[in-house]
């Protein structure tokens, strides 16, 4: 039987769980694992099932038959196949360490992607993708030529027909244009300290202002530079006895295993962008073994 997630947001009303459950039922379907979010703030309602097929029926046959309700209360909604891999294009610079993290995660099957292509403004991780058969994109971007070089990355985008960005430390703005058009699907990783880090040293700035806590931020990328819906976080304890040296590692770790589990929540179909937040669902029983890996 195919498994299937449907992720459902709308104005918040009476009966929405019970048209979900019911035209599942209707439909021979049976329901796995559900969650469901109303906000009374926004007055937004936020849910996602998954559940199978148990008559056969296909993502195209069960969307149709779903149309009418959505229709009625207003719902955005979309029906995945959990086999469904997502096509995802890494974005990175200099510092490699959530890049090697994600290729690791992703070789071993911790990360169940399809890693469609690396794209880098420098040539320091060339070797390193290359050796694991996924296409290598060297896009150099300087202030003159910045609108070229993100044409170009539009195009790889494009013709690799890539669903997700993710910026394992990409050390270039994108523009209002880019994120408005890929809004909702780029990810972007950072250290917790903005706004009271800035620079290219954060963590020297934390240590020498003697932080206790350290740690990192995953968020979805929006023309407010480093200030999107965030979707997963994490810390790690320091204290004076450690050097700045160390806090650099510390936070590094903490990114990667940070960026992963952002990474896994979306493609997954668990996030859901709120205005200026997400509702982010705990992990179904059949993504739980590969997601705890993160």
């Amino acid at each position: 039987m195919t498994t299937y997630a449907l992720t459902v947001s709308c104005p918040t009303q009476r009966g929405i769980v019970a048209a979900v459950a019911g035209y599942l039922a209707g439909a021979g379907c049976n329901i796995l694992d559900s969650h469901q979010f109303d906000d009374t703030q926004t007055n937004r309602f936020f849910m996602r099932v998954s559940f199978e097929s148990e008559t056969g029926e296909t993502r195209e046959q069960l969307t149709d038959g779903f149309a009418p309700i959505a229709e009625r209360m207003e719902m955005d909604f979309k029906i995945h196949p959990t086999s469904e891999r997502m096509k995802v294009i890494l974005m990175v610079s200099r510092f490699g360490h959530c890049l090697n993290d994600l290729l690791y995660r992703w070789r071993i099957g911790a990360l169940p992607v399809d890693i469609v292509g690396v794209i880098s403004n420098h040539l320091d991780y060339q070797k390193l993708v290359v050796n694991h058969d996924i296409p290598f994109h060297h896009i150099k971007v300087t202030k003159d030529t910045k609108a070229e070089a993100e044409a170009q990355l539009l195009a790889v985008v494009e013709e690799s027909g890539a669903e997700l960005i993710v910026l394992a430390r990409y050390m270039q703005v994108l523009s209002d244009t880019l994120c408005r058009k890929m809004s909702g699907r780029i990810i972007n990783i950072h250290h917790s300290f903005l706004p009271s880090f800035k620079g290219a040293n954060p963590y020297k700035q934390a240590f020498e202002r003697g932080v206790k806590l350290i740690g990192a931020t995953a968020h979805y990328v929006t023309a407010d530079l480093d200030e999107g819906p965030i979707i997963e976080q994490d810390t790690a304890r320091v204290t004076h006895a450690q050097s700045s040296n160390d806090y650099v590692s510390l936070g590094r770790d903490v990114e990667a295993q940070v960026l992963a589990r952002a990474i896994h929540a979306h493609i997954h179909h668990r996030t859901f962008i709120n205005g200026n937040k997400t509702v982010v669902f705990p992990a179904s029983p059949g993504s739980y073994a590969s997601e705890k890996m993160g």
